[in-house]
């Protein structure tokens, strides 16, 4: 830009323009979207952006949004379009006698575009957290090169129980489907390198969490998601990581509820057997 460290401040957010780079900061405030808020800041060289926009808003605004290439920003490839258009992170919503000025910046970042079309790797950082979240039928937490799965015995199918707890290495995976909790039947997938793609349902894979009313929220799932993603197209297939011994308690709890299934029907005499001595081998 011609004059590095400009600030246009909008609505929930303000952008600082430098030579190279679009510096994106959210506010905290109770009135700005929970994603916004988790994502904190977000730095955009210029070489991630295709193009700007500015246009008409609602209620007297405007909004400049630049439009990310594809495959440069991790959060945008794992939302795949899902979100809604408040909760853009690209977009800047400023007040209608703004738009002058914001015309003015619109046209400044058009000048120094350069790139167009895909990237060829991700160019935006992936979100630094948060990094673990309740699904409905479990907890998902990654520490940056493991993903783990832990089921809740209130939610969990008993396809879910029968499989364990899961534990995958980011050199496993070559890919996550994130499907918004807003919508029908909202999940995070991992996709496994050598596996066919699951047919299964979510609640039956034990390589997904399910959302529900009030789990797996955009402003924790997606970030998440993103992050994993990030980390699986910069890894190269690593050994899975063993899963940490359990607590005693949390076993003698997850034996009861098998034995529930067991007498239900639900699982055969073999799958009991052999269930119930993989718990005991994690003491």
């Amino acid at each position: 830009m011609s004059r590095m460290g400009d600030v246009l401040a909008g609505f929930h957010a303000a952008w600082e323009f430098e030579s190279d780079s679009v510096l994106i900061r959210y506010e905290r405030g109770i009135r700005t979207p929970k994603l916004f808020q988790a994502l904190g800041e977000r730095r955009v060289p210029l070489e991630a952006i295709a193009g700007v926009t500015l246009t008409r808003g609602k209620r007297g605004t405007v909004v400049l949004r630049v439009e990310p290439r594809p495959g440069a920003d991790p959060l945008m490839e794992a939302a795949a379009g899902q979100l809604k258009e408040s909760g853009d992170p690209y977009r800047l919503v400023l007040p209608a006698e703004r738009e002058v000025l914001a015309e003015y910046y619109a046209d400044e970042l058009r000048s120094l575009l350069t790139e167009s079309g895909p990237a060829d790797r991700f160019l935006v950082e992936p979100p630094k957290g948060p990094l673990s979240f309740k699904a409905y039928d479990g907890k998902a937490t990654f520490d940056g090169r493991t993903v783990n799965f832990r089921w809740f015995w209130t939610g969990a199918s008993s396809a879910k129980w029968k499989a364990g707890d899961q534990s995958f290495s980011v050199g496993e995976l070559n890919g996550v489907e994130w499907r918004s909790p807003e919508v029908f039947e909202g999940h995070l997938r991992l996709m496994r390198r050598d596996a066919e793609v699951s047919g299964a349902q979510a609640d039956q894979d034990p390589a997904a969490v399910v959302f529900g009313l009030g789990y797996g929220p955009v402003h924790e799932s997606l970030p998440f998601a993103a992050a994993v993603l990030a980390a699986v197209r910069s890894s190269s297939p690593v050994a899975a990581v063993p899963a940490p011994r359990r607590d005693p308690a949390d076993i003698a709890e997850r034996i009861r509820h098998l034995g529930e299934l067991h007498q239900a029907g639900l699982v055969t005499d073999e799958e009991f057997s052999v269930k119930k001595a993989q718990l005991l081998s994690e003491l």
